[in-house]
């Protein structure tokens, strides 16, 4: 019997299509520290485990993405208890589905989406719960950033579809200007902004990996072939990012929490007499 999935709206899985697969995995197991396996279910896909399990996966390009001219990239999965239900609201919401509900071989489910602006995600009900920490550890994801061309309809269609929130909002002048924060449950887990024009990428997803120092996952990036296209940027609350490109072109991103600042400790005199 299939377990109910208890929660809508998380990001609980992400997969890598690309076109080498297997330096791709040698790529990201140097840059964030993930181990890899073969699925037991499927040869052909390999597991990504960061320090407490299985955060996703690495899989070939589809041919028929490649047909469509789509390049690697990072696949974002949010889980949703009615995968149907989401779909059929979806399209009246004005998405355009991808792939069908597709059963997979453990029997969770999914369905690739566009919402209306053209970013691409999955719909996903997963056969056994996926544990999501909270807060993220080193080797999970982080965060996610819908990059778009209307965030405020963007964000409209993920409300709608799968309750999320609109939290606060900055300015984060030229060239993001506005960057809108979501959460789900009252708690952030992202934030959206309008591509700037210089940026070539069509609208997408972005997931950040959490490592344990965004500095040298940069440094090491970059020797192992990829590209830094922005960063190392200090944000809000004093963690550090970089934006990246993968030697195959897939664009992610990597982050890490700000150093816990060290207690103070009193003197060996304080409070004597």
């Amino acid at each position: 019997m299939m377990a109910k999935a208890t929660s809508r709206g998380r990001f609980i899985w992400h997969t890598l299509m690309t076109t080498d697969p297997k330096a791709a995995l040698d790529f990201y197991t140097r840059v964030v520290g993930w181990k890899a396996e073969p699925w037991d279910k499927d040869p052909s896909y390999t597991v990504l485990l960061g320090n407490s399990g299985r955060v996703g996966g690495v899989m070939n390009l589809p041919a028929e993405a490649r047909a469509a001219g789509a390049p690697p990239n990072w696949l974002s999965y949010i889980e949703t208890p009615d995968l149907k239900a989401t779909v059929d609201a979806a399209g009246r919401l004005g998405a355009r589905v991808i792939k069908p509900i597709t059963e997979l071989p453990d029997g969770s489910r999914l369905a690739v989406l566009a919402d209306p602006q053209g970013s691409v995600f999955a719909a996903f009900t997963p056969f056994s719960p996926i544990q999501v920490n909270d807060p993220p550890k080193p080797g999970e994801f982080s965060w996610h950033e819908l990059i778009t061309t209307d965030y405020n309809a963007g964000l409209r269609f993920y409300q709608e579809l799968f309750g999320w929130e609109k939290l606060d909002a900055m300015d984060l002048g030229s060239p993001v200007g506005v960057y809108q924060l979501f959460g789900w449950g009252g708690k952030s887990m992202g934030g959206a902004y309008n591509k700037p024009k210089e940026m070539p990428a069509p609208p997408h997803w972005m997931p950040y990996a959490m490592v344990p120092d965004t500095r040298k996952a940069a440094d090491t990036l970059t020797q192992a072939g990829g590209k830094v296209i922005a960063g190392p940027l200090e944000v809000p609350g004093g963690d550090l990012i970089v934006l990246a490109i993968d030697p195959q072109g897939a664009a992610f991103a990597v982050h890490s929490a700000a150093p816990t600042p060290a207690k103070t400790r009193e003197p060996a005199t304080a409070g004597r007499r």
